[in-house]
C-alpha cells in the first residue's frame, strides 16, 4: 500500500481508541517517524497530510533538510539519543529535540538560535541500549532546564523494551504518566507503531510511528 493509504488506515485505528477511550483525536499528535527513507517519502507523507516527523539521526537529517525545510506547516522532531557534541547542530535542524536527558544537553540546546520544545527522556527500562534519565533525577533536571529560556518543556518521553506484545509496554506508559503527573507535565510522547493503541489507551500525547506508515525499514550499513 501507498503512504497515503498507510497514513488513512493508521488514522482510522487511532480514531477508533479515542471512541473507545473518550479521548479526543485532537488530543494526540502523530509523528511520522521518516529515519532511514528518503526525503522522497517524507514528502510523500506530507502530501497525504503529514505535519510532524521525527528522525533519529542528526547527520542523516541534515542531509534531507535541503528537500524538506520549507514545507509549509511541517515540525521536525529528534527522537533519537542527542550527544552533547552534536547538540548545536541539532538546534539548527530541529524544532523539537524529544531526547534531553541532562542539563549540560539542554545548555547546549539553549545555545541555539531559536527557542525549541523539548522532551526529557526517561529510562524505565533496564535495558542498556535505552537512554534517559533516572526517575529519581526529574526533578534536578527539570529545574536545571527551566533555567534556560531558550528552552519550553513540554512533557516526558520514553521507550519501553521491545516486545510483540503491546501490553508488555503498558507499565511503562502507565509510570511515565504517574511522573508527568508528578512533576506538573501536561505532555507524554509515547507508542510506536506496535504498541501505541495502548499508549493511548495510558494517556498519551503523542505517538511515534513509522513502520505503519512508511513500511520496514532497510538497516543501516556502513559506508
Amino acid at each position: 500500500m501507498s503512504i497515503a493509504e498507510n497514513l488513512t488506515n493508521l488514522e482510522k485505528k487511532i480514531q477508533a481508541v479515542c471512541d473507545r477511550t473518550g479521548r479526543s483525536r485532537s488530543a494526540i499528535t502523530l509523528i511520522s517517524v521518516s529515519k532511514v527513507f528518503p526525503a522522497s517519502c517524507l514528502i510523500e507523507a506530507y502530501q497525504a497530510g503529514a505535519r510532524e516527523f521525527g528522525e533519529n539521526y542528526v547527520q542523516e537529517f541534515e542531509g534531507k533538510w535541503p528537500e524538506v525545510n520549507e514545507l509549509p506547516g511541517s515540525t521536525f522532531h529528534l527522537i533519537g539519543h542527542l550527544q552533547s557534541n552534536k547538540a548545536k547542530k541539532a538546534a539548527d535542524l530541529f524544532h523539537c529535540i524529544q531526547t534531553v536527558d541532562s542539563v549540560k544537553l539542554a545548555q547546549r540546546l539553549n545555545e541555539g538560535p531559536h527557542p525549541l520544545d523539548i522532551f526529557l527522556e526517561v529510562k524505565l527500562s533496564e535495558e542498556g541500549s535505552k537512554f534517559g534519565a533516572a526517575p529519581e533525577e526529574l526533578a534536578q533536571l527539570i529545574d536545571g532546564v527551566r533555567k534556560c529560556g531558550n528552552l519550553r518543556l513540554r512533557g516526558l518521553m520514553t521507550m519501553p523494551p521491545w516486545s510483540e506484545d503491546p501490553e508488555v509496554a503498558r507499565p511503562y506508559f502507565r509510570r511515565l504518566r504517574e511522573l508527568a503527573d508528578q512533576h506538573g507535565l501536561k505532555e507524554l510522547s509515547m507508542g510506536m507503531s506496535h504498541d501505541f493503541e495502548v499508549a493511548i489507551e495510558e494517556g498519551s500525547t503523542m505517538i511515534r510511528v513509522g513502520t505503519a506508515i512508511f513500511g520496514k525499514r532497510v538497516k543501516r550499513t556502513a559506508l
